[in-house]
């Protein structure tokens, strides 16, 4: 008389094809509404924030190699400028970590653009 329910529903072995297609561009628009919820300060003030990041991480290398050398040219007086070394030093560093950091997020957005068109 008191028959429990089965807790496992009954599975389909065999699901047709239009079925699976609509539940394969359901579960491809969930992940799509989830990553956008996740992103959702990637606006405007987001892409002038990161161009000023990219901005200073040149700059400051550059800073600081001519401080270097300014202090080092005082110290250590020589025919060549430590100065100028220097500034030429820190902005070849700067601008390969600007370089790397760049190319990173780039490949991160092509990444995620090929998540989006799969």
């Amino acid at each position: 008389m008191n028959e429990t329910p089965d807790p496992d529903p009954p599975v389909r072995k065999h699901p047709s094809a239009p079925a699976s297609k609509f539940a394969d561009q359901v579960e491809t628009k969930a992940k799509r509404k989830m990553k956008v919820m996740r992103h959702q300060d990637s606006g405007l003030w987001f892409g002038l924030g990161m161009m000023g990041l990219v901005g200073w991480s040149v700059v400051v290398p550059t800073l600081l190699g001519t401080v270097l050398g300014i202090w080092l040219d005082q110290r250590f007086p020589r025919d060549q400028s430590w100065t100028l070394m220097l500034l030429v030093a820190g902005l070849l560093l700067g601008c390969f970590n600007a370089w790397m950091w760049v190319s990173k997020e780039d490949k991160a957005m092509h990444e995620e653009k090929d998540d989006h068109d799969e």
